[in-house]
């Protein structure tokens, strides 16, 4: 993937989700945005009770989006061994789905942790 690529996730939300598994297998690592207040987190679109945590697959993604509300947010690395051991399991109990590689406009799927996790260890597998 060349540097043009990277700052252009598409509306097509299962593509960009497979460049997040194919990037973090990778790579090893996952990009969240935090400040001293902690992790960002959206409203879910499905559930006015949850939030999800956008995840990007590369820190350029997740960059875009320190501006405005989010402007004091640094893009923090995270082990994809430290996601899939402990975070996954952590967010699934405390009903947090996962927004992965969401685009420019913090749009894209909305994914249960354990559904993660899953396609993870099938990506893993091969």
């Amino acid at each position: 993937m060349d540097k043009k690529d990277l700052l252009a996730l598409s509306d097509d939300f299962d593509e960009n989700y497979a460049i997040f598994l194919g990037d973090a297998i990778e790579t090893g690592c996952l990009w969240g945005l935090e400040s001293d207040d902690g992790w960002a987190l959206c409203p879910s679109e499905a559930s006015d009770d949850v939030d999800v945590m956008p995840l990007w697959s590369q820190p350029e993604f997740a960059q875009q989006h320190c501006v405005e509300e989010w402007a004091n947010y640094k893009v923090i690395p995270i082990s994809l061994e430290e996601l899939l051991d402990d975070w996954l399991p952590g967010m699934h109990e405390d009903v947090l789905m996962l927004g992965p590689n969401w685009n420019t406009a913090l749009e894209g799927l909305e994914m249960e942790p354990l559904d993660m996790l899953e396609d993870f260890e099938k990506e893993l597998a091969e």
